[in-house]
């Protein structure tokens, strides 16, 4: 079924029926589907703050996936998640009821916007959207926004204004942005990765020209010029606009660091334009900042916006993210798990002084970490203490035959945690003033920082009592 047929269908009155609801981006969809005056209804496996949300707006939404859900729908929209095998797919197969992906329906949503910015890449799509969405707010262009996680910000991920900005996380996962309309693309970056679905790093970059290639004439590509393979995916391409930490349309100069944190000035065209000065660590959020300050002169934001957005920037849910302290040691966590993203991080956390960098890393899925075994194995040897989980498996079966006993084995003095609760006790036990305690990884490892957090907490009540 062609992209565009979903646009005859999202016209008020129309039912529309949500299956996985209550997900990180289908919440906000049915939010600004309602907004655009259609009848909604959905369904999840589980309840959760995001199902009582949608309930308390009058959207009726069923915990299961049962068959009589979708009678009456006009049509449905699915997440990745859920396959053609579904009882509710398959109820509407079988009733003649269009089916559309998640993607396909942001797309449509996304043409109603007279400025749709896209921000995609390997890595950082969530801290640029997150940061651009700060300065789109310090601008007061009230926007609608859709972040892969959440921002302190808005208490979620997501954002349903009533400005002519629509801001989005754009994955390229299984091709899903080729069903979005940006007027503002930015590429963040380029890597081999998502390699249960592309060939190689040629398709991971024929997408991204493709997705390039989406932006319609009086639109703007912004692409990171010192990225070699998303120059490599451009090539040839008129128009595009560069940023870079050092050289590009957009770029950073006069970059100074105190206690930990950067200060810079934007240029543009060789001229400064805003002074920034950041609240987060590491040269990765400085160039998120470049990007995200670009994509914010396109679109005609002031220089003073640009900084008060960016300096009222705290981080975004999952990344870096401050989870308490352990017997003296500081706890964060991150959402690293691509080799880019996992250097970057440990970089930025070697150089904040602590006398000791302690990672316990969880892969996630098989074929990314057989695909990057080696640069796993590169970027894991940068902490002082280096502890495993076990491999998160996401969507995937182990047809590939790998374990966090391979990395391990491939990583001096690295050990792999039978348990969540072992690896808690491990850290516990040696955790002590000075450390900085990471647990990393885009599955469940958060727990593990949780845990380790209100273990220091129960001590203390504990000794308190007696």
């Amino acid at each position: 079924m062609a992209n565009d047929c979903i646009h005859e269908y999202i016209v008020p009155k129309k039912r529309a029926h949500l299956v996985g609801i209550g997900g990180v981006s289908m919440s906000p969809l049915a939010e600004v589907l309602q907004g655009e005056g259609l009848n909604v209804t959905g369904s999840d496996m589980l309840d959760s703050s995001s199902v009582a949300h949608l309930r308390s707006l009058g959207i009726q939404v069923t915990i299961g996936h049962l068959p009589e859900s979708v009678t009456g729908a006009d049509f449905v929209i699915r997440t990745a998640a859920v396959h053609d095998s579904n009882p509710e797919i398959a109820a509407a197969r079988a009733q003649g009821i269009p089916v559309f992906e998640r993607a396909e329906a942001w797309g449509s949503i996304m043409r109603r916007y007279k400025n749709a910015l896209c921000i995609s890449g390997t890595h950082g799509k969530t801290t640029t959207t997150s940061m651009c969405t700060h300065i789109a707010m310090a601008a007061r262009i009230d926007p609608t926004v859709m972040i892969g996680g959440t921002l302190p910000l808005l208490g979620t991920g997501h954002r349903v204004g009533k400005g002519e900005t629509i801001i989005l996380e754009s994955c390229e996962y299984c091709n899903s942005f080729l069903s979005f309309y940006p007027t503002v693309a930015v590429i963040l970056n380029i890597e081999a990765d998502h390699l249960d679905f592309f060939k190689d790093l040629e398709d991971v970059e024929n997408s991204f020209r493709a997705f390039a290639d989406l932006v319609p004439s009086g639109g703007t590509v912004l692409a990171n010029g010192e990225d070699e393979n998303t120059m490599e995916a451009l090539k040839g391409k008129k128009g595009v606009l560069t940023f870079g930490l050092e050289h590009g349309d957009f770029h950073a100069e006069n970059l100074r660091w105190k206690g930990g944190l950067p200060s810079f000035d934007i240029v543009q065209d060789g001229k400064p334009v805003t002074h920034i000065s950041l609240q987060v660590p590491g040269m990765h959020n400085v160039k998120n900042a470049i990007a995200a300050a670009a994509a914010a002169l396109v679109l005609g934001i002031s220089g003073d916006a640009i900084a008060r957005g960016l300096n009222d920037f705290r981080g975004a849910g999952r990344r870096f993210e401050y989870k308490g302290m352990v017997k003296g040691a500081a706890i964060y966590d991150d959402y690293a798990h691509h080799p880019g993203e996992l250097n970057a991080l440990l970089d930025m956390a070697m150089s904040l002084g602590y006398q000791r960098v302690i990672c316990a890393f969880q892969p996630h899925t098989y074929t990314r970490t057989k695909a990057l075994f080696s640069e796993f194995v590169e970027a894991l040897q940068k902490p002082n203490v280096t502890f495993l989980a076990e491999i998160f498996a996401a969507r995937e079966k182990n047809d590939v035959g790998i374990s966090s006993q391979d990395l391990a084995d491939a990583i001096p003095g690295a050990l792999v945690a039978p348990s969540f609760a072992e690896l808690t006790n491990w850290l516990y036990r040696l955790a002590r003033p000075g450390d900085l305690i990471l647990t990393v990884g885009a599955g469940n490892i958060y727990t593990v920082g949780e845990s380790l957090a209100k273990r220091d907490s129960q001590t203390a009540k504990n000794a308190k009592a007696q």
